[in-house]
């Protein structure tokens, strides 16, 4: 073979190689993406799963509060939930939930539209059970004092709204500003009509106080993981039901599963979310 034939060859072979390393190298870096993403989304979900778990801790001290005063128009074993939509709605979504906690916050973030839909239709009710785990993991007393607040705007047709703003004005988790009883008073000021001297009464005073520690015993008792909790008419549904992950789409899909054959309740009986 001539030499430059020789030459040829040996740059042939070259290209190949090169090829044959690009492609391993091409192969190298799409099992990495692949890699990554997965532990990605495992990171996700643990930090989620965490959160939840931390959140399990105690739910405060107990009260010397004296007997708990329950909320006006309070439903439910013990008159321990807060109920928004029609009485006769015929799914009931159960949530267990604390005003200090960002995952409850992610929550209504997440489904409050649907849930709204939902309830203004007449094909859910929601019942809400408020607790005091954040203070008794991190100290403070945000979530008592934001729970009785919450209570107290119950008391004036307007726990609901009052809900909704407690949530979107929400502090860092470490922040104790819902421990402040001014603060509060100050975000009722978002909900028309909720600053009476009744309410503002009852909100320092700490009115419902002996109530929300008596839910918060509870939810101990019934041996929940954390809140946020969600049951649709009794079955877990937060962070899943069965296999399904929650989504606003499944979470329709379930709630029309539930209600299948079924009339929707009387819209308007009781106050829907806003």
């Amino acid at each position: 073979m001539s030499e430059k034939n020789q030459d040829r060859s040996r740059a042939a072979r070259d290209r190949l190689v090169q090829q044959r390393e690009q492609g391993r190298a091409r192969e190298r870096r799409r099992r990495t993406m692949i890699v990554s993403a997965a532990v990605v989304g495992v990171l996700a979900l643990a930090a989620v799963i965490g959160v939840i778990a931390a959140n399990a801790g105690k739910s405060g001290k107990d009260s010397e509060a004296g007997p708990a005063v329950t909320p006006s128009g309070a439903v439910g074993e013990g008159g321990l939930a807060l109920r928004v939509g029609a009485g006769d709605a015929p799914s009931t979504l159960t949530v267990w939930e604390d005003f200090r906690c960002p995952v409850c916050a992610q929550f209504e973030t997440a489904f409050r539209d649907t849930i709204t839909e939902l309830t203004d239709s007449g094909r859910l009710k929601v019942e809400y059970h408020l607790v005091t785990i954040i203070d008794g993991n991190l100290g403070g007393s945000g979530s008592l004092r934001a729970a009785n607040a919450a209570a107290c705007a119950q008391d004036a047709g307007k726990f609901a709204p009052y809900h909704d703003v407690l949530y979107r004005n929400q502090p860092p988790e470490t922040d104790d500003a819902f421990g402040d009883n001014g603060k509060l008073i100050e975000l009722a000021g978002e909900v028309d009509g909720l600053v009476t001297p009744s309410f503002r009464s009852c909100v320092e005073d700490g009115t419902h106080d002996s109530w929300v520690e008596k839910s918060g015993k509870a939810f101990t008792e019934g041996g929940f993981e954390g809140t946020p909790t969600a049951l649709l008419n009794g079955e877990p549904v937060f962070p899943k039901k069965g296999d399904e992950q929650i989504s606003v789409a499944n979470l329709r899909k379930w709630v029309a599963e539930a209600n299948k054959g079924k009339e929707p309740g009387t819209v308007g009986t009781t106050p829907s979310t806003s």
